[in-house]
């Protein structure tokens, strides 16, 4: 597979591009957009027999099972992250090696309802949770111990936002073609 193939499959909308200011309405489209992910899923994913759960959405990529277990880990991880960066002066989050998450047994499962709960559990608390911020909190930050690097909150929730939609593609992919 030639590698222009291969980086449209990894990243099928495209790479998030960072900016460093967003307005009022870029964010509230990006909190729409987690607002609504778990019923995007849930009707994207719920109809699917095991047989196409089981699809990678490219060669050596994940299945379509552990997209939606990382979409839940994931977004665990930034739900948490946001209220460190809330509670706390920039504090440098944990990382996690998403790649080690999806071989455990829970995100590696063709068994996908448990995750699908816990991302419109997780995605009804983070929405009211960032409904509630406020300008200036959407300016607070943590640090990627890894990247060394400051995230503030309005560019991680638009990462976020993106991060769903990507996911979701990858699923539509695997849904059409799978490998």
């Amino acid at each position: 597979m030639n590698s222009e193939l291969l980086e449209k499959l990894k990243y099928p909308i495209g790479k998030f591009e960072w900016n460093t200011t967003y307005s009022p309405a870029d964010l509230k489209q990006a909190l729409l957009k987690i607002k609504n992910l778990h019923v995007q899923l849930e009707e994207l994913v719920k109809p699917l027999p095991p047989a196409v759960l089981s699809r990678r959405y490219r060669p050596e990529g994940w299945t379509i099972a552990q997209v939606v277990h990382h979409l839940a880990d994931s977004h665990m991880h930034s739900y948490l992250r946001f209220k460190h960066a809330l509670l706390e002066e920039n504090p440098t989050i944990k990382n996690y090696e998403e790649v080690k998450w999806a071989s455990l047994p829970d995100a590696s499962s063709l068994e996908i309802d448990y995750s699908l709960h816990l991302l419109k559990a997780l995605h009804q608390r983070w929405v009211l949770f960032l409904e509630n911020l406020s300008p200036e909190d959407f300016k607070r930050s943590y640090i990627h111990s890894e990247r060394n690097k400051s995230y503030p909150l309005d560019t991680t929730l638009m990462i976020y936002a993106w991060h769903g939609e990507h996911h979701v593609q990858h699923i539509k992919n695997a849904i059409k073609q799978g490998y």
